[in-house]
């Protein structure tokens, strides 16, 4: 009887081996069902997602990505991007109302704080130190709250974009339009948020997410393709912007350091709105 009952066994043991083999925990990379099942490419989302970036501002459609993404991504680490992602917009939008105020007053997106002539004359100077404060908490604390969860949010959704058929890692034509749109928004994200580091390394961790899948033999969906052609663009575009930048001798004095990515509204205040 035992070994009858070892026997009975043995098939459920014996499958259970491979799986347990690829499946590494609940969170892997990648699960088998979720390989074998390729999502179409959905157009809704990344059309309404692109249209309303650009029309209500960044972020504001992110619950959407996360319900249509093809992995069950962990509770906790959404509850937590989304908090920090309401408070990094808030502080955010808090300074830069105060910013678009001062540009009504001839404040100069260009110049740093201490060196614009609405404020290197105030008195006492101290009010110069708490402009500076917050252009730090706008420029810095609150993007780095706003852009970290979001970038985290898109890698996460990215990681559930592949499939075991090569046959679908194709992009509809529908998606090839909305390629240009996106990334120029993402452009535009990178270069007036001054988040470069962070792009670049969400871009490389998306790179080593795609080479490594490969070797498994599992490739981009449509979905997948559509994010990843989209960063390639930023990254393309953000190149030529600072090439054709590159010998700015004001723009250089703004930014210096290695990383130069100058802003497009300090490129407006300098070039553009003194000619009008």
């Amino acid at each position: 009887m035992e070994a009858a009952a070892r026997r009975r066994q043995q098939p459920g043991a014996a499958g259970a081996q491979p799986g347990a083999s690829f499946l590494q925990g609940r969170h892997s990379s990648i699960k088998a069902d979720e390989a074998d099942h390729t999502a179409p490419f959905h157009l809704d989302l990344w059309f309404y997602f692109t249209l309303q970036n650009w029309v209500l501002d960044f972020g504001r459609p992110i619950a959407m990505l996360i319900e249509r993404s093809p992995r069950t991504l962990p509770r906790s680490v959404i509850y937590v991007s989304i908090i920090i992602f309401i408070m990094g917009a808030s502080i955010h939008l808090v300074g830069d109302s105060v910013n678009h105020r001062l540009l009504f007053s001839g404040y100069q997106h260009h110049l740093s704080v201490r060196e614009n002539p609405i404020i290197k004359n105030l008195k006492p100077e101290t009010l110069i130190d708490s402009f500076e404060l917050l252009y730090y908490y706008d420029e810095y604390l609150g993007h780095s709250m706003w852009y970290i969860p979001f970038f985290l949010i898109l890698v996460m959704y990215f990681s559930g974009c592949f499939t075991a058929s090569k046959a679908q890692s194709v992009m509809p034509r529908p998606a090839l339009l909305l390629v240009a749109p996106s990334g120029l928004y993402y452009w535009y994200l990178v270069t007036e948020g001054q988040i470069f580091i962070l792009f670049i390394f969400t871009f490389f961790a998306m790179l080593a997410l795609v080479l490594h899948q490969k070797r498994r033999r599992l490739f981009l969906d449509s979905n997948g393709l559509f994010l990843f052609y989209s960063f390639a663009l930023t990254l393309l575009l953000v190149t030529f912007w600072v090439a054709w930048l590159w010998n700015d001798p004001v723009l250089r004095k703004k930014y210096p350091g290695v990383i130069y990515v100058p802003e497009p509204w300090a490129f407006y205040t300098l070039h553009v709105s003194s000619e009008l």
